[in-house]
């Protein structure tokens, strides 16, 4: 399978990211799976954060006459 087949979408990574913080937050949980737990949520925020800025990116920019791109700015008065 290709990378992109096995990464979860933002959406998915969000949710999971949620079902971690819950079962953190319960207190429930013994400190080895809570490490792992916390591990994975770090690795799961840090890639919503990447997933965010990739689109912010890219709806910041405008597609020219020419095909080109530029950054989307609005111009003051």
């Amino acid at each position: 399978m290709t990378k992109e087949k096995n990464e979860k979408s933002f959406e998915e990574s969000l949710e999971k990211l949620e079902e971690i913080v819950k079962k953190l937050e319960s207190g429930d949980t013994p400190l080895d799976e809570a490490i792992s737990k916390f591990n994975e949520a770090m690795s799961l925020a840090k890639l919503c954060d990447e997933k965010l800025k990739k689109a912010e990116t890219s709806l910041t920019k405008i597609v020219n006459e020419n095909g080109s791109l530029e950054d989307f700015k609005i111009e003051g008065n």
